[in-house]
């Protein structure tokens, strides 16, 4: 499947579909950038990045304005529709080249082994089928590819863990456009066959009241050169 410019606008048909939730999304995220940190995390995300990259899940590009000028270029994966459309406005400022391209984690548009580095950012908690998405993961990165994470996912003490089980159980899904609150991103990078590297957990807010929402991991890691 060929790649779409972000200049050119097209929009095929949606592999998610979540309008709603994607216009309170793109005005909450936006408002967090500031008020909850979160552009600090995507700086220390992305840093010392080089080459090609893919980055599944880009949302609304919140991520793009932070790509260093190392990078050559960004392929971006958005499935949803209005997330997509405003993920080509921020493309269009970014200061590196960015392809914005509809597609799903678990059957990436791409070639196998043809980009340097991957990003996810908070997206492994809505795809359908995480060990999937991985595997399209390792497919489409070099030997000896970066992977850069940033997600959300199980943490606190008892009581906590049980809530984000609850919530995954009923309302939170539906009401946040697929996102699980209990999902283990560490533990799934490693059981789909990366190599991990340094990573630490981080709390979003970084000040202010613990959420369901609030436990998140920022690491790296590697698809093994031997694979």
């Amino acid at each position: 499947m060929p790649l779409r410019s972000a200049r050119s606008g097209k929009v095929p048909r949606d592999a998610v579909h979540h309008p709603v939730f994607a216009r309170c999304y793109a005005r909450i995220s936006a408002t967090a950038e500031t008020r909850m940190g979160v552009g600090r995390v995507r700086e220390r995300l992305l840093g010392g990045l080089s080459g090609r990259v893919i980055e599944i899940g880009a949302g609304n590009g919140l991520n793009f304005a932070h790509y260093p000028g190392t990078v050559s270029e960004v392929v971006a994966i958005e499935p949803e529709r209005r997330l997509r459309q405003l993920a080509v406005e921020a493309a269009l400022r970014a200061d590196v080249p960015v392809d914005v391209v509809p597609g799903a984690a678990e059957a990436l548009p791409v070639k196998s082994e043809g980009f340097d580095a991957a990003v996810v950012s908070l997206v492994l908690c809505s795809v359908r089928d995480v060990p999937r998405a991985l595997a399209e993961l390792r497919r489409v990165l070099r030997p000896g590819g970066e992977v850069r994470f940033f997600e959300h996912g199980r943490g606190g003490g008892r009581v906590m863990t049980f809530s984000q089980r609850a919530l995954d159980r009923t309302v939170w899904p539906v009401l946040s456009g697929g996102c699980h609150l209990a999902r283990e991103p560490v533990r799934a990078l490693r059981d789909a066959g990366f190599e991990l590297g340094p990573y630490r957990q981080v709390l979003m807010p970084e000040e202010g009241p613990t959420l369901p929402i609030s436990y998140c991991v920022l690491g790296t890691a590697w698809r093994p050169v031997s694979s």
